[in-house]
């Protein structure tokens, strides 16, 4: 019998990423990036963040994560830069607020950290920034 993998043990939280079991459980059936698994982390984290406020609920911070994460996964292995693509995740993150009451200077930080939470989930630093 081959030796149990604990960073895949069901129960088991990665320390850096909170994330829980493998590496599939990130991914869809065929490898690839799951949005869906993003937004329930961010559901159960948000009020851990440093930036959040109580006065604003997940409703509100949603669409920013959403932004982030899917930006992060579509610009993966292009070495672009958060910073570089702010304006562009501003604009985003404009459109798809929806009823949220984030302007962009208090969602930026979720979407930051939507992006970093990502990049930290696939292998190697895609943006090059050295997180």
């Amino acid at each position: 019998m081959g030796e149990i993998n604990r960073t895949d043990s069901p129960g088991h939280r990665d320390p850096r990423t909170g994330e829980s079991g493998s590496r599939a459980d990130r991914t869809d059936a065929g490898g690839t990036f799951n949005p869906s698994v993003h937004d329930i982390y961010w559901r159960d984290a948000f009020r851990r963040e440093p930036y959040y406020a109580s006065d604003y609920t997940y409703d509100d911070y949603a669409p920013a994560y959403r932004t982030g994460y899917e930006a992060a996964g579509r610009y993966h292995g292009q070495n672009r830069r958060f910073d570089d693509l702010e304006p562009e995740l501003q604009a985003d993150y404009e459109r798809a607020k929806g009823k949220s009451r984030l302007t962009w200077e208090k969602a930026k930080d979720a979407v930051r950290a939507a992006w970093h939470r990502v990049e930290r989930l696939m292998p190697g630093d895609f943006d090059n920034d050295g997180r």
